[in-house]
């Protein structure tokens, strides 16, 4: 979704309505036109969020997102009914396969205060850890290059 398009729709409204005054007017209309853009796509965005919100409320299974893109925002369906969370390991498990990970020690400590954290094993985070990581993954942008979320003002 191209948000600058809106912003710049939303300039040239409000410096054609300060251009029906005199010439101090308009260009003073130009000037805060140019000055309200950041402030305009946050709005904008705070829009786009309270809509995901209020469609998420609507909808029985799933979800809706907005993801930022670059600078524009996308609005994405996550539907929840076809994913499930890997499951810790539990015993009678079949865990045949098994490896020797060597990890710095700094890495070892965030990941022991990570699956303490959760209330899981060491070795049931690192595997749901890596069944996310190897998740296929839809949209445009690069894995880890995507911001997710909401704000609230």
């Amino acid at each position: 979704m191209d948000i600058e398009r809106h912003v710049q729709a939303i300039q040239s409204d409000l410096a054609a309505a300060a251009a029906l005054g005199d010439d101090a007017t308009a260009a003073a209309g130009e000037r805060l036109a140019a000055a309200v853009a950041s402030s305009l796509q946050l709005r904008l965005f705070d829009v786009l969020t309270e809509a995901t919100l209020a469609l998420n409320e609507q909808l029985a299974s799933g979800h809706v997102e907005v993801r930022l893109v670059g600078r524009n925002p996308e609005l994405v369906v996550v539907d929840e009914a076809g994913t499930t969370e890997p499951q810790a390991p539990t015993p009678g498990d079949d865990l045949s396969a098994r490896i020797t990970l060597r990890l710095p020690e700094t890495l070892k400590t965030q990941v022991e205060a990570a699956s303490n954290g959760e209330g899981v094993s060491t070795n049931a985070w690192i595997v749901r850890a890596l069944s996310r990581a190897l998740e296929p993954r839809s949209g445009r942008g690069r894995p880890g290059n995507r911001l997710q979320g909401f704000t609230q003002t």
